[in-house]
Parts: structure tokens; C-alpha cells; sequence
């Protein structure tokens, strides 16, 4: 009885130590979009690369879990994070209240402006409702920019895109007067040779908080409070060890943190 007992509690502990180290190998899948550089692209090879990646590896790292990345379309991609597709969004997503319904935020991991770019030759002078009266405005759809383009510039022809690349493209061929996106995705583009034709025209100002909110974070689904919470340690102890400056000075001279909140 004894011989067999200890046979039974050694298989119980094995057991156990194995339940242990397949929770300490769970797979954290990230999703992404792959069509926004410099903060998330996809390359000819297939391979995911940016910012955002490079942040969100540094975050699994950090919290000791394995991390696997999603490519998925910036339209369904709340609708694939709550299908169980993966586990978090880690692709420059706004913090606003209406996605704040459907999803749960960390805190943010950076924030930039907006602001809108123009070709080179363009007559406009500024970024106001009036400068813009009766021009075609191109925004990537279902994003801040998108929403605050579609409430402000209401005299304007808002015209949506599946993502940044296609706005990009008409306004280099002439087919729009202007787009808006993030000041850092439209300066890169703008120091590529596709991007030559162009130039910044300015930022809305102010850059109202309603719209864009506090910055952009990591989106999990509805009640994941554990997962947030790791989440947002993670980001302050990169922030605080160096790693997220290591990072940042890869792509960008100045610090797309922004002002601390």
C-alpha cells in the first residue's frame, strides 16, 4: 500500500509540475495589422516588423511568455480579437470611449499627433475647416483619423481607405487634395522617394483628447483585467530599464512617448 502510494503521489506531483510549466509556456498570440509603418509592416517575405512589434516582443519578454504574431485586416480587427482569432491588439489602436465598449486598455505605450500632408505644389495654407471648404481629404477608415476628419472638415469631401499605402498612393497621383494620418507615418513616408511628391501641411490644433484620446494602447478582450494589468507593468518596467528607449531611438529621434499622463 505504501510503495503504491508513493507511486501515486510522485505521478500526482509530475503531473502538477508539468500543469506548471505548460501555464509558464502559454502562447500569447498578438494581433496586428502590417500595413502602417514605421509601427507595424508586413515585407515582401512575409515577415511582421515595426515598432509595434518590436515593443510588443519586448513586453513578452518581460512577462516571461511566448509570443506569436497575426496579420489582420484594420477592419476586423476588434471583431477577430473578440472571435478568439488572438489575445491582444499591439498595432497603434487610439484608446477611445466607443472602442472602450468592445474592448479592455492598457494604458498607453505612445502618443503622437496628427496632422495632414499635402502635394508639394498645393495652394493650401492651413488645416482649418475653411482652408479645407471643398478639397478631397483622404483618411484610412474606422480610425481617429477617419473620425475626426469625417466631424471637422464637414465642408470637405471625406474619402475612406482600407489602409495608410492607399491614401498615400492617391494623393502622390493627384487624386485627392490632401490626407491625414499620424504625423510619424505620414513624415516617414514623406522621406521615401514615393513620398517626394508631398509635404506636411500642419497639425490640427487642438488635438481634441474626445477624438484621439490619451494615446495608443494594447486592446484585450472585455474583462481580462489580469492580462491588462500585466500588460501595463510591462510597459513601465521597459519604460524604466531601457528597453523602450532602446526601441524608440531605432525609428524614431525623439521620444513617440509623449508626455507622461
Amino acid at each position: 500500500m505504501r510503495i503504491a502510494l508513493r507511486i501515486a503521489l510522485a505521478a500526482s506531483a509530475a503531473l502538477l509540475t508539468l500543469g506548471v510549466a505548460q501555464a509558464q509556456e502559454k502562447t500569447l498570440r498578438i494581433g496586428t495589422e502590417g500595413a502602417y509603418p514605421p509601427f507595424n509592416n508586413l515585407t515582401a517575405d512575409g515577415q511582421l516588423v515595426g515598432f509595434d512589434i518590436d515593443i510588443a516582443k519586448a513586453l513578452c519578454d518581460q512577462m516571461k511568455v511566448k509570443c506569436t504574431f497575426v496579420a489582420q485586416d484594420w477592419d476586423g480587427i476588434i471583431p477577430a480579437l473578440q472571435a478568439g482569432k488572438f489575445d491582444a491588439i499591439v498595432a497603434s489602436m487610439s484608446i477611445t470611449p466607443e472602442r472602450k465598449e468592445k474592448v479592455d486598455f492598457t494604458n498607453k505605450y505612445y502618443n503622437t499627433p496628427s496632422a495632414l500632408a499635402v502635394p508639394k505644389d498645393s495652394t493650401l495654407k492651413g488645416v482649418t475647416k475653411a482652408d479645407l471648404a471643398g478639397k478631397t481629404i483622404g483618411v484610412a477608415t474606422t480610425t481617429t483619423h477617419f473620425n475626426y476628419a469625417s466631424k471637422t472638415y464637414t465642408d470637405s469631401t471625406v474619402k475612406g481607405y482600407p489602409s495608410s499605402p492607399e491614401e498615400q498612393a492617391d494623393l502622390a497621383n493627384g487624386r485627392l487634395d490632401a490626407i491625414e494620418d499620424d504625423i510619424v507615418v505620414l513624415q516617414q513616408w514623406l522621406d521615401s522617394p514615393d513620398g517626394a511628391c508631398c509635404k506636411i501641411l500642419g497639425q490640427p490644433s487642438p488635438q481634441p483628447v474626445d477624438i484621439f484620446g490619451p494615446g495608443a494602447g494594447i486592446a484585450v478582450r472585455k474583462g481580462e483585467t489580469d492580462l491588462v494589468n500585466k500588460f501595463n507593468a510591462a510597459i513601465d518596467a521597459i519604460r524604466a530599464n531601457g528597453k523602450y528607449k532602446e526601441i524608440n531611438d531605432k525609428y524614431f529621434k525623439f521620444d513617440v512617448f509623449g508626455a507622461e499622463s
